[in-house]
């Protein structure tokens, strides 16, 4: 292009959207790739065929239309939904450089070091029953077989067996992977009579949601689309696992992409009342947790994917500080907010399971490795407790009768358009997924299919098992139109929600510098989104049962000693709190929520199916 043609004020060689297709469109005629669209009075040319036909004018072609075939083909390194960026979220406001040096200053060379768990020895009757023991919490478990009590082998059967049979109610998993579990059991089984005791999470089965890369399972990330992909590659927390002794049974359910509770499948359900969702989109890990199929579960967050399930079927759970736990081998969604973490039913499996899985791992950049000393008899008089006016007032007053001294805080720091812009993180992810239908579906104008009006969404009511209407089931063409959808975050509104995100994490570091934790309102009250700006963590403990009033036939009300009358039977679940903790002081807010459920009989209840 000549100079003049470049236009005024813009540099030599450089054309914009507008002008490209002006002068391409001859080119595209001579091609014979003109179309005539519905309603025009001219013949046109789609931006894919104008794209192709620019090449017979030696015309850069502008990235916002190439076709997705031009795209893939003139990226220097084809990238998928994992490879991370060069430019990596640090939670700690100052630098990950100056949180080391403060840990060093407080505890040296030990900063760096890993605290074993150790497994409480068993004490009183041992329960015969299968159902007795899969409910038991999974440190517990871990007791009976460390002494011998129970073999690995006998509890992956009894878990298998309640997967099988109450799978199909609850939709919790996408895959069970029976043959390779009890082949493991009975390798776990011989290590312990030779003497070898991996530690305690020695022959525990457990689930694992399905962003999770497996060896020889399928990986499905909750889309019919990856039904039977299968990823030669174990994630990193699956080989962490695996190296412990834990025993992976089932690849357990998400929604969508990481969207709620809807998948290929239908809805994963609540075990204490299955006419509800269990929520998302760590759907699968929370039913199957609730529901005695595995000893605990691994999930995943971004914004409350793990604290919105736990919450909803009444189980404790566990969202880290960001970047304690590898997220290699997973789905991303979000490379400045993805976390892992454990579901489990008791807040001290928690802490079993993440002094397992935390740490540094150099496939993903974000991880470090920072202290973790579980603590079951930590002085809550030494702790500095906040609670919300809304928090729960139940759990307060419990913690204050146990020896703490809680007091009220205000309201927490709120920085608008902190973060805003980070939906250019999951088009980024998702890009190789718009490639791929684009060119399924023969698609090259993506801009015109992003301006469709969303159609307005069906009444669903008992959908049949082959919709592919449903919320987690969509057509190819309905995936590739929302996924086209998200690609329009400018890059100037990314940087800047994340200059604005730096000042929301400040301002929360000065609220969070008087206190250990604090009890958050009743209703989450915005907390749980805004930590997932600020990287801090959260646990979630039941503290309570609801009330309902409606009758169901069959349920059974939990044994607390108030029991409904003969003729009306309930089906209540548990309430659940969450307490937020301070930046990489994971094993504080672990301890506190400890002693917490240790005083309290609200996790030894579990839903009768």
């Amino acid at each position: 292009m000549s100079d003049a043609a470049s236009g005024p004020g813009r540099p030599q060689g450089r054309i914009d959207r507008r002008e490209f297709l002006l002068a391409s469109v001859a080119a595209a005629a001579a091609a014979g790739t003109l179309a005539v669209r519905a309603g025009a009075s001219q013949p046109t040319a789609s931006l894919g065929s104008a794209a192709d036909a620019a090449g017979t004018l030696d015309l850069p072609v502008p990235a916002s239309v190439r076709s997705p075939v031009q795209r893939r083909q003139q990226m220097p390194v084809p990238l998928g939904n994992g490879e991370p960026p060069a430019l990596q979220f640090q939670a700690y406001p100052g630098g990950t450089g100056a949180l080391f040096e403060k840990l060093v200053r407080e505890r040296g060379a030990a900063t760096f070091e890993r605290t074993p768990f150790e497994v409480e020895p068993w004490s009183g009757q041992i329960p015969s029953s299968d159902e007795e023991i899969a409910f038991l919490p999974a440190h517990r478990l871990a007791a009976l077989i460390r002494q011998g009590s129970l073999t690995c082998t006998r509890l992956t059967d009894i878990y298998l067996d309640r997967m099988k049979r109450l799978d199909p109610v609850l939709l919790c998993a996408v895959n069970i992977i029976e043959g390779p579990a009890r082949e493991e059991a009975r390798r776990l089984d011989a290590e312990l009579a030779a003497g070898r005791y991996r530690g305690p999470l020695h022959g525990l089965p457990y689930g694992i949601k399905d962003l999770f890369s497996t060896k020889g399972v399928p990986t499905t990330w909750g889309s019919r689309d990856f039904e039977h992909r299968v990823i030669d590659e174990d994630a990193e927390i699956v080989v962490r696992m695996r190296e412990a002794g834990a025993i992976v049974i089932a690849k357990l359910a998400t929604g969508l992409f990481a969207n709620n509770d809807w998948w290929y499948r239908g809805r994963t359900n609540n075990p204490w009342d299955v006419r509800r969702g269990s929520s998302g989109s760590s759907a699968g890990p929370a039913s199957a947790t609730a529901a005695g199929c595995v000893a605990f579960a691994i999930g995943t967050e971004t914004s409350g994917s793990i604290v919105s399930p736990a919450r909803e079927c009444g189980i404790s759970a566990l969202r880290p500080t960001f970047g304690r736990v590898s997220r290699h081998g997973g789905m991303t969604l979000s490379w400045s907010r993805d976390r892992v973490g454990p579901m489990c039913r008791t807040v001290e499996d928690c802490a079993m399971v993440f002094s397992v899985i935390h740490g540094a791992d150099e496939k993903d950049p974000s991880t470090l490795t920072t202290p973790f000393d579980f603590d079951r008899n930590i002085d809550l008089a030494s702790m500095r407790i906040g609670y919300d006016e809304n928090a729960p007032a139940a759990l307060v007053d419990t913690l204050r009768m146990l020896g703490a001294d809680p007091r009220p805080i205000g309201p927490r720091p709120r920085v608008q358009g902190a973060g805003s812009g980070g939906g250019g993180e999951r088009a980024g992810a998702f890009e190789f997924y718009v490639n791929m239908l684009a060119e399924e579906l023969g698609i090259d104008d993506l801009e015109a299919l992003a301006a469709t009006p969303p159609a307005p969404p069906p009444v669903r009511t008992n959908p049949p098992p082959d919709d592919r209407s449903r919320p987690g089931d969509p057509t190819k063409l309905e995936s590739l139109t929302r996924a086209a959808r998200s690609r329009s975050s400018p890059a100037l509104d990314f940087i800047q929600g994340q200059r604005r995100r730096l000042i929301l994490m400040r301002q929360m570091a000065e609220f969070m510098s008087d206190l250990d934790l604090y009890v958050q309102p009743a209703n989450g009250g915005g907390d749980i989104g805004m930590h997932a700006q600020t990287g801090h963590p959260c646990v979630v403990v039941p503290y309570t049962f609801e009330r309902p009033t409606g009758r169901v036939p069959g349920a059974v009300f939990p044994s607390d000693g108030d029991r409904p009358p003969d003729d009306t039977v309930y089906n209540p679940k548990p309430i659940c709190a969450v307490i937020a903790g301070n930046l990489f002081e994971d094993d504080k807010l672990l301890s506190v929520a400890h002693a917490y459920q240790a005083a309290t009989p609200w996790h030894l209840e579990h839903p009768r199916l």
